[in-house]
């Protein structure tokens, strides 16, 4: 009698060498998730700190003593968010001996550490940081209160005193004067020509860097790789109606084509300015036989960028290899250079298109089908004949494959759509009409089962012909909408079903103060609930201007506003939501208030929560409720954040008693 056989153990990923398995903990991105692995061994828990690279600590800074030690291969290093927001890590002397255990712990904690993001309100924060980890290339600072009364340059004096080895430095979250750095920078001649990257962005700007300090700029940096600068620009350029500013720039085709031609090796270039640069197709065919690699473009207030003129190529079309394409305010683009172009640049995977007003559906959605094989991120804002319904109804052919989108919420034409949703609207590309000529396209030969778009564009219609509504690939949605406008066209505009969408960005934007109550209770956020796998939410309403005290006879104040664009996100299932307030600009106040905190207390599933705001010690508790709640943190991230809160509002004692009251209840995962 035969013994019987024996089955072969069954292989784990455990099984895997160390090597494969160190690789697969680092392509794993998510933090939750990270932490879950951590969880399962000994073995999983060294192999996931070993491969840890980057941290944000958020912790408050009175428990920084406690420190984990097992992250020591962390090299990217982001200390801003400390709790409480904004709090001075140099709260006392430098020879506080408390201050002085957590710079050593720090430094024991994370020995590796080369990139460095810290919120400085002062230079001697960057005294006490900066020499723990002499080997930091690239350090990002961030402060959104006003610049203190320091000696002029004191913040990058510390900086460059300190960082032999700095390579970039970001300072587009960061509070400063311009005549700040030209100093400092020609003070360090060694360390300024090493630099390759410098972020001098900043929204704290009334005005930007005069000329004659880019030029100390350019000239004290002379290995920049990459620049990033405000610039001084004459106020009274403004645009017309027709889409051109009122001035011309001062850029000539013979300029450009030398930058261009200087320029071999680019990958990536940004050329955005306030006046018209005309005729500019020539010097971008330049563009594209000098800059054989170029993958990235975007132009602001560039015009003539493609003819479009038979079947001939030309301007931007020949630039062949571009993954990435953003046009800002070309008034002369029309439905058939998008066309010329789509023919191209057909390895595009992501396109943005802003404030072109001769464009329209048609050319939209001749491009996208053109491009459908690479496309996955489009996004379409201030084009006046591209509202919701007509953005949408556009992108048709990318349904089974956009992942990323952001259209405006502008419902004009909303009725038209439905109406030929109703009849079963068919687009032919043959039909497509040269706007400029008034002739028909016949050159463009494509039709729906050809070329452009095959057989299996349409694999996911419904079977006659028509596409699904369904979205099955997209996770991001970005939205803007304007104060008094709502949500709940959404759906009837073409985003019906998003089986796969997990996160969205609403910005509500306009000035409350002369508007009447709406007819309506709600923004809408409750037509949101179609979208099962919606997790995170990205709400801002700092642009929405209105009074946050008494408001005049028949009007809303602040309060009432929140509660119109609150009402229904309890109906969500967030984990993770992101809600700027609207302001007050005239007394600087941006806070929560009690009708926003009992909606967002309804917000049962939420994990995290970050407010971009104050808000009043006895309100934040009412947050306590919110069962699995663990992460809260006010952000006073922007411009000017408040110096002296009101004493009813959160300050850090107020920050310290909420988070001890969070902390100490049971979670049950």
């Amino acid at each position: 009698m035969a013994a019987p056989a024996t089955a072969e153990p069954a292989t784990a990923i455990g099984d895997l060498p160390d090597v494969i398995l160190s690789n697969i903990f680092a392509l794993v991105r998510d933090t939750r998730s990270r932490n879950s692995l951590s969880l399962v061994c000994h073995k999983y828990l060294a192999l996931e700190r070993s491969t840890r690279s980057s941290l944000t600590l958020r912790g408050n800074i009175r428990d920084l003593y406690q420190i984990p030690m097992g992250f020591r291969r962390v090299t990217d290093l982001d200390l801003s968010l400390i709790s409480p927001w904004g709090t001075d890590l140099l709260t006392a002397s430098s020879v506080d001996p408390y201050l002085v255990g957590v710079a050593h712990r720090l430094r024991v904690a994370f020995p590796l550490v080369t990139s460095l993001t810290v919120y400085a309100r002062s230079y001697l924060t960057l005294q006490m940081l900066l020499p723990l980890w002499p080997d930091l290339s690239h350090v990002k600072l961030v402060r959104w209160h006003q610049r203190p009364q320091s000696p002029l340059g004191a913040d990058f004096d510390t900086l460059f005193t300190n960082c032999s080895s700095l390579k970039s430095f970001d300072l587009s979250s960061f509070y400063y004067y311009t005549e700040d750095l030209p100093p400092v920078l020609q003070a360090y001649p060694k360390i300024s020509a090493a630099l390759t990257r410098l972020d001098l962005l900043t929204v704290s700007f009334s005005e930007g860097f005069k000329s004659h300090e880019i030029r100390v700029i350019a000239t004290a940096c002379s290995n920049l790789r990459e620049l990033l600068v405000a610039c001084t620009f004459d106020p009274r350029i403004d645009s017309e109606e027709d889409g051109f500013s009122t001035e011309d720039a001062g850029i000539t085709r013979e300029a450009l084509v030398e930058v261009f031609s200087r320029l071999t090796m680019l990958e990536e270039l940004v050329l955005d300015v306030c006046r018209n640069v005309r005729e500019s197709g020539s010097a971008l065919e330049v563009l594209s036989s000098k800059c054989k690699k170029l993958r990235t473009l975007k132009l602001g207030h560039f015009h003539g960028i493609v003819m479009a003129i038979e079947s001939h190529l030309d301007g931007l079309a020949l630039c062949h290899g571009l993954t990435s394409l953003c046009i800002k305010n070309s008034a002369d683009l029309t439905d058939m250079g998008l066309i010329e172009i789509g023919r191209g640049c057909p390895s595009l995977m992501k396109f943005q298109v802003q404030a072109c007003k001769n464009i329209t559906w048609m050319g939209m959605r001749t491009l996208t089908s053109l491009c459908r094989w690479t496309l996955v991120d489009i996004s379409i804002s201030r084009c006046t004949n591209l509202g919701a319904a007509a953005s949408l109804r556009s992108l048709d052919p990318l349904r089974d494959r956009l992942q990323r989108l952001h259209v405006d919420c502008v419902w004009e034409g909303l009725e038209d759509c439905e109406k030929q949703e109703e009849a079963g609207w068919h687009f032919d590309l043959n039909e497509a009409i040269d706007e400029d000529t008034g002739r028909q396209a016949k050159r463009l030969k494509y039709s729906s089962d050809q070329d452009a778009v095959d057989e299996d564009s349409y694999s996911h219609s419904n079977g006659n012909g028509i596409l699904s509504k369904s979205w099955d690939k997209l996770r991001y949605l970005s939205l803007w909408i304007g104060v008094g406008e709502l949500l709940t066209p959404l759906p009837v505009a073409g985003l019906e079903d998003c089986p796969s969408l997990e996160e969205i960005r609403i910005r509500v934007e306009g000035d409350c103060r002369g508007r009447h109550k709406p007819t309506v209770a709600a923004l809408g956020l409750s037509t949101l609930v179609r979208y099962p796998a919606l997790r995170k939410m990205l709400l801002d309403c700092g642009d929405a201007i209105g009074y946050a005290l008494t408001a005049p006879s028949g009007q809303m104040d602040l309060s009432l506003w929140e509660r119109f664009f609150l009402n229904g996100i309890g109906n969500l299932s967030l984990d993770e939501l992101d809600y700027w307030p609207p302001q007050d600009r005239d007394v600087n106040h941006r806070s929560l208030s009690l009708p926003a905190v009992g909606l967002l207390a309804e917000c049962l599933t939420l994990r995290k929560l970050f407010i971009h705001g104050t808000a009043h010690e006895h309100f934040m508790n009412f947050l306590l409720r919110i069962p699995n709640l663990r992460d809260v943190q006010l952000r006073e991230d922007y411009y000017p954040a408040p110096e002296n809160d009101m004493s009813t509002e959160m300050r850090e004692d107020s920050c310290c008693r909420f988070e001890d009251s969070l902390n100490r209840r049971p979670i049950l995962d």
